[in-house]
């Protein structure tokens, strides 16, 4: 994939898939560290041990409708093609950790694309997973929750067009004064 956004919009819809009630990205971006680090964190089913070590393998998937895996492995070889690299950690019934770095200056780092599309279309799509959303850009800081979102919105869904609209548009202004 060409943008970042698209790789973790690939991990939160495996979160989804796996079953979470709740999701965590934390996206970290410092220039003075040359650094560029996402992480998903969620609470689903998880994967074993056996599983877990074969995760990078483009060979192997959980998907039946296809017979390859391609996102997380590739993902790997770019972070660590980019001066960067990749964790996972897993367990069965308690979720899974995915984290991966870039170094920031790096050519071939992809660009980070449209991450409001992507938190948008996650946050109206998947309306029973609690998601948490954190960016943390040379110091700035911008949160954002799901449940802060419900909360606002009290009876109105997050997936009524103007409102999806209303949350993209907060995003990515949030996202440029970062």
């Amino acid at each position: 994939m060409k943008e970042l956004s698209m790789n973790i919009l690939d991990i939160l819809q495996n979160s989804a898939n796996a079953g979470s009630k709740n999701v965590c990205l934390d996206i970290l971006e410092d220039n003075s560290k040359d650094l560029i680090e996402f992480s998903v964190k969620d609470d689903g089913k998880g994967m074993d041990k056996e599983f877990l070590a074969s995760v990078f393998d483009p060979f192997v998937t959980t998907s039946s409708t296809k017979k390859v895996g391609l996102g997380l492995p590739f993902l790997k070889i770019q972070a660590e093609m980019c001066n960067g690299g990749a964790e996972i950690e897993s367990e069965p019934g308690k979720g899974t950790f995915v984290c991966f770095r870039f170094q920031c200056s790096h050519v071939d780092r992809p660009p980070m694309g449209d991450l409001a599309g992507t938190l948008t279309m996650m946050f109206t799509l998947h309306h029973k997973i609690s998601f948490h959303f954190k960016y943390e850009k040379n110091g700035n800081l911008f949160e954002l929750s799901t449940d802060q979102l419900k909360e606002l919105m009290q009876d109105v869904p997050l997936s009524h067009p103007k409102v999806s609209k209303g949350i993209y548009e907060f995003i990515n202004e949030q996202l440029k004064e970062l």
